[in-house]
């Protein structure tokens, strides 16, 4: 009995681990796994809205707006190691124009100084609105105030993405309405350039017939500045289209994929386009045939051709794009995703290959709000809009990747 006594035991001690061993849920390797998103405390104050984040090396810059009575302000913090800094104020008036889709923006240049963007209406037509830009050395105080569109028309001018080029100069890409009457006429991309001491160098059409309302972007390539836009063909055919800046002119624009997306009206829904080096990464909004998709494309060569769409959303997608490229050549892709009554600001990570991880939801989303996304020192930073009733509050949150 003694020597039987220690060998059941340890048979039965062997059951007990076989069966712990076969019980135990497999757990995913970190390829396959989502992003974790934390939330963090948001610089935005009440009735805050537009956030947009701009990077420029390790430096990353949210802007919003927020309204007290009838003035509204352009404010703006930078993400630090010990988190947002204290928030600082560009621009306060009771003119500002506000508007969830077409929000202003305030970015570093290379240099260390700050620009922004704002827009401000110029009648009593909603869409009728004047193009303002500033400069700071130091966040504080800033310049006087420049309209970069040489028109007087009482038109729209939005839209708009800043970018830096060489010498410390500033660049532009908006969406001008000067040739739009009413309903008639056409929407202008168009672009600006000014050097490191503010004088403007041109304004300059790059394609005379866009969408009316579908924001810009912009991503700098080893090979130069690269423009994102939704198009409007004369069959109204509103494809997403690149052109670069190379030798100081504007490329033929070139069209990402043939979606053949044909609307009647503006979808209000712009591309998101980033770059490291000549490896560049595309998403966009698209829906034939009354089929919401948001897809993702790669580009090796700068630009100048991508790969076969890869599908970022799950069932089905009210778009509100926004892309971030890792220095590994992969995307983290955020997009609106409506497969239930609730939709919801989603992320996911996208290999070149078409390897999608799984999506990680950022937040639910409530009327026509917009989320961004940017990568900062491989840190994924997310702003978004959330509403309660008539107020509503900028967001912020970071994602991890696994």
């Amino acid at each position: 009995m003694s020597r039987a006594y220690p060998l059941a035991l340890c048979l039965c001690g062997f059951a007990v681990l076989c069966l712990a061993g076969q019980a135990r849920p497999a757990v995913p390797a970190a390829a396959e796994r989502p992003m974790v998103v934390e939330a963090i405390a948001s610089p935005a104050g009440p009735n805050s809205s537009a956030p947009q984040l701009t990077v420029e090396g390790d430096r990353a810059i949210l802007s919003w707006i927020e309204r007290s009575g009838k003035q509204s302000a352009l404010k703006f913090v930078e993400r630090t190691a010990s988190g947002w800094s204290e928030p600082q104020v560009v621009v306060s008036s009771d003119h500002l124009m506000v508007n969830s889709s077409d929000v202003p923006s305030v970015r570093a240049l290379p240099d260390g100084t700050l620009a922004a963007h704002w827009m401000e209406d110029n009648g009593p037509d909603p869409e009728a609105y004047n193009l303002k830009l500033a400069w700071s050395a130091d966040g504080r105080s800033w310049s006087a105030p420049v309209t970069p569109h040489r028109d007087k028309t009482v038109s729209q001018h939005g839209f708009v993405t800043l970018f830096p080029i060489a010498d410390g100069g500033l660049g532009l890409v908006w969406l001008d309405g000067r040739a739009t009457h009413g309903d008639e006429g056409d929407m202008q991309l168009r672009a600006a350039m000014f050097d490191k001491n503010h004088k403007q160098l041109s304004d300059t059409a790059i394609d005379s017939r866009v969408c009316e309302c579908c924001p810009t972007s912009v991503a700098l390539s080893a090979d130069g500045p690269i423009a994102a836009y939704r198009n409007r063909s004369a069959g109204e055919i509103r494809d997403i289209y690149v052109t670069r800046l190379a030798s100081g002119r504007w490329t033929m624009p070139v069209n990402v994929h043939r979606d053949n997306f044909k609307i009647e009206g503006c979808p209000v829904n712009g591309p998101s386009i980033a770059a490291q080096g000549r490896e560049v990464a595309i998403a966009w909004f698209t829906a034939p045939n009354d089929k919401n998709r948001s897809f993702v494309a790669f580009s090796h060569d700068s630009g100048r051709t991508f790969t076969a769409p890869i599908q970022a959303d799950d069932v089905e997608s009210l778009g509100r794009v926004g892309i971030a490229l890792r220095k590994d050549g992969s995307a983290i892709v955020g997009w609106v995703e409506s497969a239930s009554q609730t939709s919801k600001f989603e992320i996911r990570h996208v290999q070149p290959n078409g390897t999608r991880l799984p999506a990680a939801v950022v937040g639910n989303l409530s009327g026509t709000r917009y989320p961004r996304l940017a990568l900062v020192r491989e840190d994924v930073v997310l702003a978004w809009t959330e509403s309660e009733g008539e107020s509503s509050r900028v967001k912020t949150a970071r994602a991890v990747l696994p």
